[in-house]
């Protein structure tokens, strides 16, 4: 099962998919962290996130080769909770440059997702509700990121658009007839 939850900055995201990951009771959840510590904010902002995980889900570092990483897991892993997929395009854009029209990444994220390798929580921002951006690269941010949340919601069965710290069910689970 795939479940994508996306909403605005500080609306709950990472909060609400860790509940769902803890309540789903799958065994061997993993977190896969795609934040990199550029500044002394980030620092502490990944330290505090740490903290509010449980020690049993181990963490995972995937700035760059997300897909690379879910092949990769433990076996055994049940579930893996990754957050998020605007940090790791902002990621990718950083150390490949953000002329390009697309990165292989994106491609092996796509491929991976028709036969994923475990139940996987995706945590997204939802950027382009806001205002249009000034300059080309953050157009083209958005623009990506519009493009990845498009192609895993449509592989997710259940999407989860937080608003203001509540979840509002978008894609419902009982389509797809699967369950956590």
């Amino acid at each position: 099962m795939i479940t994508l939850v996306t909403g605005g900055a500080r609306s709950g995201k990472s909060d609400y998919a860790l509940r769902l990951v803890r309540s789903s009771q799958i065994a061997n959840p993993a977190f896969i962290a795609t934040a990199e510590a550029f500044d002394d904010e980030m620092r502490e902002r990944i330290a505090r996130h740490r903290r509010e995980r449980p020690p049993t889900m181990p963490t995972i570092e995937a700035p760059i080769d997300l897909a690379g990483v879910l092949r990769s897991l433990p076996p055994g892993t049940g579930i893996a909770l990754i957050d998020c997929l605007t940090v790791w395009l902002g990621n990718l854009m950083h150390h490949f440059g953000p002329e390009r029209e697309t990165y292989p990444q994106i491609d092996e994220l796509r491929e991976l997702l028709e036969e994923p390798p475990c139940n996987l929580v995706f945590v997204t921002n939802e950027i382009g509700m806001g205002l249009v951006p000034d300059n080309a690269m953050a157009r083209r941010f958005r623009d990506l990121a519009g493009h990845v949340n498009c192609f895993v919601a449509a592989q997710a069965d259940r999407v989860i658009l937080m608003i203001s710290g509540i979840p509002v069910q978008v894609k419902p689970t009982i389509e797809s007839g699967r369950h956590p």
